[in-house]
């Protein structure tokens, strides 16, 4: 089945995954820490018309941020992947090291007419990760885990400048948050195995203790902007 589905993002050994298993059973899919927060009071409006436009976040374990965004309304396209390191480096053995300067990342492609950047980020901050926790993810501990926002242009970075100076100054989080905001350099797609993982092994103990109740708050808390993903894809 490859590396990413022997390997835990946070590199478990088959004790820690055996352990996971155990927790599944006893505890089903609980697990996510979503928080309810304030949709962003800066925003771009939606297009007049259909429009290609990509955002790179990092939130954790790319699995799960992945499965997220491929449920909301406008997304196109949800691709794993490492941002903020090298091409030489852009693998995922050495950015599990945690010396690569990479972050395990996603790139989200969606139609500017039917979902916002404001939208995808308050997904990002209320369903797809914790922006509190520094260099780690739950159960996924190093710099590869850091919570990024990895801005393409001059309006993603002030509307992703705006909205954590919003949420910080809400308090809406009982932590300042440590997203990282920085300009995109390059993003490098990550190995097929760990492409459409979530939905491919959704009974995966990882999935279903870290990234299921994910989507299930997203569905309850944002049904707007939720969506069935009906087509699950084998490979890329």
């Amino acid at each position: 089945m490859g590396s990413g589905f022997t390997r835990f993002c946070s590199g478990f050994t088959g004790f820690r995954f055996a352990a996971i298993a155990a927790m599944t059973a006893a505890c089903g899919i609980a697990g996510a820490q979503a928080v309810d927060i304030p949709a962003p009071k800066l925003d771009l409006p939606l297009a007049a018309a259909p429009a290609r436009a990509t955002l790179v976040v990092a939130g954790g374990c790319f699995w799960g941020v992945e499965a997220v965004y491929e449920h909301v309304r406008g997304v196109t396209g949800a691709v794993s992947g490492y941002a903020g390191g090298t091409a030489a480096t852009a693998t995922y053995d050495q950015v599990s090291n945690g010396g690569t300067r990479h972050a395990e990342s996603v790139e989200i492609t969606y139609d500017a007419s039917r979902v916002t950047l404001g939208q995808l980020l308050h997904v990002f901050f209320s369903v797809a990760h914790d922006p509190t926790q520094v260099d780690q993810q739950g159960p996924d501990h190093g710099p590869q885990y850091r919570s990024a926002i990895f801005f393409g242009s001059p309006d993603q970075e002030r509307i992703a400048s705006a909205y954590v100076a919003q949420l910080n100054a809400a308090k809406v989080f009982r932590a300042p948050i440590a997203t990282e905001i920085t300009k995109l350099t390059r993003f490098y797609a990550a190995e097929t195995d760990h492409q459409d993982f979530a939905a491919r092994y959704p009974q995966h103990p990882y999935i279903r203790v870290y990234d299921a109740p994910k989507i299930q708050y997203l569905r309850s808390t944002l049904p707007k902007l939720y969506v069935e993903r009906n087509e699950v894809p084998q490979s890329r």
